[in-house]
């Protein structure tokens, strides 16, 4: 069994197979689905209020992790001064990317991401720095924070909009995921989606709001949110295992994941 990013060897009565999360979620959606910056500070009010469902270490400014997904902020990233020019809204996909804060290996990376998204016919539109204030943060997260960049990339044109360039970003995030494994690379992927994008990290939830200074940002809008806030029973938090899933958030046990798996293989 492969050992994940954090997650101990196998050692005396040690195992990876028995770790357990359990954590605090909530959604908010406007039913009519117009996006507003309220729905991201309502979101993040419930993340806040989350707190005694998540856990910290002996710092209490250093937390087992918290996150938001939300629609991908069309008019905000437009207002940016990018470098670059946006295509029309979903006809973009933008990944929120974990990378190493070593210049050197972080190079390698951005080579990784380049190479892959040319073998999958992506072309990228550019990167983007997300800008963060550490004031608040704990030693223990500021000491294992990654370099944090977002990566544009333009819908190819015989490819179609949705489902179907959500496929074709999904497909080019596991190439680049399998070639960052094989050199032991820190490169991870919060998300890559024409449609959704998570900010996430090893805070604690009343870190998030005032880390992520997009989140501040009126212009930061959406009409859907989903927040996490992790509680670790008997796992190692890390910036990867903050807020775990692209897609959704999940309240529940990380090993039926296994659970699932063995049951598959069964039948």
């Amino acid at each position: 069994m492969s050992v994940k990013k954090g997650i101990p060897q196998k050692q005396g009565l040690y195992s990876p197979e028995f770790e357990h999360d359990a954590c605090g979620i909530g959604a908010i959606a406007q039913i009519n689905g117009i996006r507003t910056h309220k729905t991201i500070k309502d979101a993040l009010n419930i993340l806040i209020h989350l707190e005694h469902r998540g856990g910290t270490g002996a710092e209490d400014n250093s937390g087992d992790g918290a996150g938001i997904l939300f629609q991908i902020p069309d008019k905000f990233f437009r207002s940016q001064i990018l470098g670059f020019e946006l295509p029309d809204e979903y006809d973009y996909g933008v990944g929120q990317l974990f990378l190493s804060q070593n210049e050197s290996l972080r190079e390698n990376e951005l080579e990784m991401i380049k190479e892959g998204l040319k073998l999958e016919g992506l072309e990228i539109l550019g990167f983007r720095n997300v800008p963060v204030d550490t004031t608040d943060i704990g030693s223990t997260a500021l000491k294992a924070m990654p370099y944090i960049v977002q990566v544009f990339v333009k819908r190819p044109l015989n490819v179609k909009q949705g489902i179907d360039f959500e496929r074709k970003l999904y497909l080019a995030r596991r190439v680049i995921e399998a070639m960052a494994i094989k050199t032991n690379s820190r490169l991870y992927f919060c998300s890559f989606s024409s449609k959704t994008i998570v900010y996430k990290g090893m805070l604690v939830s009343t870190q998030v709001r005032n880390f992520f200074l997009d989140l501040l940002d009126t212009k930061v809008e959406s009409a859907i949110a989903l927040v996490h806030s992790r509680f670790s029973t008997n796992t190692n938090p890390s910036w990867e295992r903050a807020h775990p899933n692209r897609f959704i958030v999940h309240n529940g046990e990380i090993n039926t994941i296994k659970g699932n798996a063995d049951r598959m293989l069964s039948r």
